[in-house]
């Protein structure tokens, strides 16, 4: 008898893909709502659907979820767009998830969460100031008028963001959450070695991966090469100890960057300085990567390889949810919610007078503001994270239930609050366009 078990989880995970689009568009909801009930139900409710033991292979999933869900958003930010918004990237991706952290675990006098430490605090406001850019994107992809600035903004904070926190968690908040104590000075420039060694070894194996891509002239190898970059990068720099999340979004960033340069050279060669200079005949900028038909290609497939992932990881969240824990905890659950919520709306603000002050940094409207704070959706990262908490720790059953509990919430709530701001503003558009 054969198993057929792999081939039927496609067909589940596929068909799930399908119809959650499919009603999505007719019912004009985004489909991540759809995708995460429809997984919850299957999960639970149609159980020869999913004929592989999640819970035993929880690992072998993330690992390779993880860079296919990265790769996709790593593509989609320009250079023009990162080195013009760069301080303001800077600030939410790294400045804000620190003061949130910090802010966060602060809470710890006031005993909040009962028996927690104070490094308990710091991994679990590490874990869910991560937010998920998947989530986001099935939201605001459904609407129109979101300025450039604020997706370009949305979408670097979300891998930034992702980064910072992953180092967070694992150089500074689980060795001290395990430990009871820690080193600060030493888990400081532990955090600032592993940032710097990671973005390096990223740069290192972006260049290789983009001077390769000029051996090639056809769209899919270079799909699948970047798949390879990305995989390696990741696996690399989790063999080295260094953040392999944040490896991999800097060597597709960096590949991306010179492919950028390239491009643009090409298409505007009156524009570009004619002198060559050792970066330029480093480069070997008179060979493209690529062109500009063949990388929205390259991108459109990596939407879509990540979109499956992140169902993937949609279906562990089902495995996760366990209603009657979810009762147990919760107050912890909407305490927690609420806090976060408060933290990320407070470093927003922040981040618009911030714009209004410093000229490096772009000012945004209250529109700006609001999108930006409700964009802030939980999602992959943060179950990844609760998982890697080891199975001894006396407090891994709360941080699994509330982190998955604020994940579920971020995701209905802050998705329902855009959804419907936007889906009135857009009628509040065509009832004023029939009366002029």
């Amino acid at each position: 008898m054969h198993d057929f078990s792999p081939e039927i989880l496609l067909i589940t995970i596929l068909g799930l893909v399908v119809a959650s689009d499919a009603l999505a568009k007719r019912l004009k909801v985004p489909s991540v709502f759809l995708l995460l009930m429809g997984s919850y139900m299957i999960y639970h409710y149609i159980p020869m659907a999913v004929p592989i033991d999640l819970k035993q292979s929880f690992d072998a999933v993330i690992i390779f979820s993880i860079p296919l869900i990265f790769m996709g958003d790593a593509l989609h930010l320009h250079f023009s767009d990162i080195k013009k918004h760069a301080w303001d990237i800077f600030y939410l991706a790294v400045v804000a998830v620190a003061l949130s952290i910090t802010i966060g675990a602060s809470l710890y006098h006031f005993e909040i969460f009962g028996e927690l430490t104070l490094g308990a605090y710091v991994a679990l406001f590490a874990i869910n100031m991560a937010t998920d850019a998947v989530s986001v994107q099935s939201v605001l992809s459904q609407f129109k008028g979101i300025s450039h600035h604020i997706k370009v903004l949305i979408e670097g904070e979300s891998l930034g963001n992702d980064a910072t926190a992953v180092i967070a968690f694992f150089f500074i908040g689980l060795p001290w959450m395990m430990s009871g104590t820690i080193d600060t000075t030493h888990a400081t420039f532990d955090a600032l070695r592993v940032f710097a060694v990671s973005i390096a070894i990223g740069i290192a194996i972006g260049y290789i991966f983009y001077m390769f891509l000029k051996l090639l002239n056809e769209r899919r190898g270079e799909f699948f090469t970047f798949v390879i970059e990305a995989y390696l990068a990741y696996v690399l720099a989790e063999e080295m100890h260094v953040s392999g999340i944040l490896t991999l979004i800097t060597a597709i960033i960096a590949t991306k960057a010179w492919i950028d340069m390239d491009i643009e050279a090409h298409a505007n060669p009156s524009g570009v300085s004619k002198s060559k200079n050792f970066m330029k005949t480093l480069r070997l900028d008179s060979i493209q990567a690529t062109t500009t038909e063949r990388l929205e290609y390259i991108y459109e497939m990596a939407k879509e390889f990540g979109y499956i992932a992140a169902v993937m990881i949609f279906f562990v969240l089902a495995e996760m949810v366990d209603i009657e824990k979810l009762w147990h905890y919760r107050e912890e659950i909407l305490i927690m919610f609420a806090i976060t919520t408060v933290i990320r709306m407070l470093s927003m603000a922040k981040f618009a007078l911030f714009g209004k002050n410093i000229e490096s940094i772009k000012s945004v409207n209250l529109e700006g503001w609001f999108v930006l704070t409700f964009s802030g959706m939980k999602g992959a990262l943060s179950i990844i994270l609760v998982h890697m908490i080891p199975s001894s720790y006396e407090h891994k059953e709360f941080f699994e239930v509330v982190t998955t509990g604020v994940v579920v919430l971020s995701i209905f709530g802050y998705g329902t609050i855009l959804w419907l701001y936007f889906t009135i503003k857009d009628m509040r558009a065509k009832r004023a366009s029939i009366f002029e």
